[in-house]
């Protein structure tokens, strides 16, 4: 049940935006289920190593990137402060995701083009530099450079649309903005059925990996943080939401054998907007334990931690999961295989540590310092991070 609390305009916001720990430790969660699902693949061929435990249950961490897409639009807008110039919020988004990105796209170079002879070339490897690959159909390979930056791309056109999608949205009530996201996540699924009836394979999911066609996941997110910041409460706890979760994967995953074909069939096409929604009431439910005072565990250092090296952990695992098979090849598709991957995983939290210590703040902090005076010449600003 949706209430709103006292003291809180319709349309404006709360004075303070505190900082939610739980948030940046669910950051490290996601990045978490996108390396599962990247290790253990589609199937037993798939992946490094296909491990039966966790398959197919792990195909579901394919829509961490769809929580990532969320939880941007949440933070964008909840630490948002009107009137920061949209000069100075790009400025700092190409500071925070750019030089990390760079950094990673070395070795995966070396890795994926250079050691394990993926096909590429010069147009693509540079549209993935510069994070628009996602706009071009025809780029090779279909996920060129560093194959886990096409989120990237499409977080910075998010980025792009920002400055004026927060302006557009403070001038209306959080219904019409609720319902305008709700618009979206179901244009999301006839997008998908349409695509999915009417495209091959790789040109429908190169449409359902578009910038445009992942906007109303952001939007969701954006929603949900106006809301909050409205004084708007939902009566939600975060284990609720990930029992509940946990039943929908259990039959997203066996769709084929437990369910009719054509609800198996719309399971498998409303699998990306339903994951939002899922994201979207997470979100919602930490963030409002927290504004209460109660602090769980992934409020702790670690965990905070962990989130905060998420980042270059997402960046990295996939060249470390490609190493991994250049130079040991596949393990058999056994439940032993779990230990590889808890390994694996063990050495992408180290040097994610590393990046984000040497290359990713140091990066960040150096481009603040180097900010255009034009930018913050007049009173305008304050971080959106």
């Amino acid at each position: 049940m949706l209430t709103r609390q006292r003291g809180h305009s319709k349309r404006g916001r709360s004075p303070d935006a505190p900082r939610v720990d739980s948030l940046t430790g669910l950051r490290f969660l996601a990045a978490l289920a996108v390396f599962a699902h990247h290790f253990t693949g589609l199937g037993a061929q798939g992946g490094v190593a296909h491990a039966p435990l966790l398959f197919p249950y792990s195909t579901m961490g394919v829509h961490g990137v769809g929580f990532f897409f969320v939880l941007s639009g949440f933070l964008l807008t909840w630490g948002h402060r009107p009137g920061t110039r949209a000069g100075l919020f790009y400025w700092r988004r190409i500071g925070r995701i750019w030089p990390a990105h760079l950094a990673a796209t070395v070795p995966c170079v070396l890795v994926f083009y250079f050691w394990g002879g993926v096909p590429t070339d010069l147009f693509s490897s540079v549209a993935s530099l510069f994070l628009v690959q996602g706009w071009f159909p025809g780029v090779v390979p279909t996920l060129p450079g560093n194959p886990v930056s096409w989120t990237l791309g499409v977080e910075a056109f998010f980025y792009l649309l920002f400055p004026c999608a927060i302006r557009a949205a403070l001038r209306h009530r959080t219904r019409t903005l609720a319902l305008v996201a709700a618009a979206g996540l179901a244009a999301m699924w006839v997008l998908n059925w349409w695509a999915d009836s009417h495209l091959p394979a790789h040109t429908a999911e190169w449409v359902m990996r578009h910038p445009v066609a992942r906007l109303p996941e952001f939007a969701a997110g954006m929603v949900c943080a106006l809301a909050l910041r409205r004084g708007h409460r939902l009566r939600l706890e975060p284990p609720a939401v990930v029992a509940t979760f946990a039943v929908y994967t259990a039959a997203y995953c066996h769709r084929e054998t437990w369910a009719w074909p054509h609800l198996a069939d719309q399971l498998g096409l409303t699998v990306r907007p339903l994951a939002a929604v899922f994201a979207a009431l997470l979100i919602t439910a930490y963030v409002q334990r927290e504004l209460t005072g109660r602090r769980g565990w992934l409020c702790s250092r670690p965990m905070v931690l962990l989130g905060l090296w998420s980042y270059a952990f997402y960046l990295l695992h996939q060249t470390l999961n490609r190493l991994y098979i250049e130079a040991w090849d596949r393990p058999q598709p056994e439940n032993s295989a779990l230990f590889t991957l808890i390994g694996v995983a063990a050495v992408a939290t180290a040097l994610s540590w590393a990046m984000y210590t040497y290359v990713e703040e140091p990066a960040r902090k150096w481009w603040a310092r180097h900010t255009p005076r034009r930018l913050t010449a007049k009173r305008a600003s304050a971080a959106v991070s």
